[in-house]
């Protein structure tokens, strides 16, 4: 199903923590997204840093149709329309880029650009953008920096990433307007590739309780 930037803010709410994950083989995302479905957390947000990226995306749609697909680390629009035609339901990017922006809008493709200043955040208002990504989270200030920017932009929904940890999640997620949180933790690529999926549900397990 195609979902609305609402509905994905919606589902995310109630999920809050979302697997940021790069897999080297794309055959590895299948019993990685089971492990997760089965754990309580059936969404991916599956990143281009890897050039396995485009055909995990197209697995994990052929496998699981109800799983919410992301697409991260998308830097171009040739990738945003890649990541569309494999199933992705939205796209995010690690910087605001109003090329990528455009286009996803053209093609009725919700976008979360990534941001982490003013200046950045009013050219993603400017176009329409209802929620960011406040990346790299931890590097750009953390919750002091997120609250900072909530006074001036108070109606902005925020997905903090980059550094969020199990140390750390709560204190964002007890921010307004921070919808959920990406993390990799739970989806590390050392376990991905020694296919340790009883350790990555573990892992899973932890996170979704931990945010509950």
């Amino acid at each position: 199903m195609a979902y609305s930037t609402e509905q994905i803010i919606e589902k995310l709410s109630r999920l809050k923590v979302v697997p940021v994950i790069a897999v080297d083989e794309a055959k590895d995302i299948i019993p990685l997204v089971q492990t997760l479905s089965d754990n309580g957390l059936p969404v991916a947000e599956i990143t281009f840093r890897s050039a396995a990226g485009e055909e995990a995306i197209r697995l994990t749609r052929q496998h699981f149709p109800d799983v919410l697909i992301a697409a991260g680390t998308v830097l171009t629009p040739a990738q945003a329309v890649a990541a569309k035609n494999a199933g992705a339901d939205c796209i995010v990017t690690p910087g605001f880029n109003p090329n990528i922006v455009r286009l996803c809008q053209a093609l009725d493709l919700p976008v979360t650009p990534g941001v982490n200043n003013p200046m950045a955040i009013e050219a993603a208002l400017e176009l329409g953008v209802k929620a960011v990504k406040f990346f790299p989270a931890e590097a750009s200030g953390g919750v002091n920096m997120i609250k900072a920017l909530l006074g001036p932009y108070a109606n902005l929904q925020i997905m903090p990433t980059g550094g969020i940890s199990p140390s750390n999640i709560k204190d964002y997620l007890a921010v307004p307007n921070v919808v959920a949180c990406g993390g990799s933790w739970f989806v590390d690529k050392a376990l991905i590739k020694s296919q340790n999926w009883d350790e990555i549900g573990r892992l899973v397990r932890e996170a979704v309780e931990l945010v509950s």
